[in-house]
């Protein structure tokens, strides 16, 4: 009886036990791994557009240290780098465009500096993501209610030929009034005035930088694009401007 108990004992460890029903044991291990190379890849993605954001920001802080206003979204606040440092390796990484449009922006403020205060006042630069826009007040380039240019106009166009010979950049001229209604026999009203004043002006910069036409466009807006309100005489002369709007070949920016 004793040998016939220990033989059916010996003959149960014979016998292997059933295997686990589901996955085997590695691909919980194998699972756990691609879950942590997905996270860091998420996380790497996420510093990515973290940097490209700073870099931006730099290129506003930089343009803003000379002087220049950026015109950007709301949602893309500008954060000043703190250190020179920091400011030189943000530089180092904007794109193509952005570091031509900082170089346009120093070439204009370079060129400005060396004229007299007179000449400086009601000039400005701004720029946006497609190009760079120098603005001066029509009254420095023209005389009243008309589309004749002044005798020191050059000294102002001048500066845009310049800079067109140093950079390969397309060129609107944008003739702008301000809402005082005019009526003459050569303007009508302030569309052909501010038509026929960005067409001189660009007549100019074409006879004498000899840039050529197919990249260059005139076009004159009236008082539809005030840079300030028309409250005062002032804010009014400020609207009577001519902007020359520098951007890049590949986009047809008006």
């Amino acid at each position: 009886m004793a040998a016939e108990l220990e033989e059916v004992i010996e003959t149960k460890k014979s016998v292997p036990p059933p295997e686990d029903e589901g996955l085997p044991p590695w691909m919980a291990t194998f699972a756990d791994m691609v879950t942590l190379l997905l996270c860091f890849f998420v996380l790497l993605l996420s510093f990515a557009n973290q940097d490209v954001e700073k870099f931006r920001d730099a290129m506003g802080s930089i343009k803003g240290a000379f002087g220049v206003r950026e015109i950007r979204a709301k949602a893309e606040d500008m954060e000043l780098i703190s250190t020179s440092k920091e400011a030189k390796k943000a530089v180092a990484r904007i794109s193509h465009d952005e570091r031509v449009f900082l170089g346009v922006i120093m070439r204009i403020k370079s060129l400005l500096d060396k004229e007299d205060a007179e000449i400086l006042e009601g000039t400005g630069v701004t720029s946006d993501r497609d190009g760079v826009v120098f603005s001066t007040e029509a009254a420095r380039l023209f005389e009243p209610g008309t589309a004749t240019l002044k005798r020191d106009a050059g000294k102002i166009l001048d500066k845009i030929v310049q800079v067109l010979k140093d950079y390969d950049l397309n060129l609107v001229v944008r003739g702008h009034s301000d809402d005082r209604p005019i009526s003459t026999k050569a303007y009508p009203s302030n569309w052909e005035l501010s038509a026929a004043r960005a067409a001189v002006a660009l007549d100019y910069i074409l006879k004498k930088g000899d840039f050529p036409v197919k990249k260059a466009k005139a076009v004159g807006y009236a008082d539809t694009r005030p840079a300030v309100p028309n409250d005062s005489d002032e804010n009014r002369r400020k609207n009577q401007r001519v902007e020359f709007y520098l951007h890049m070949p590949q986009r047809d920016a008006w």
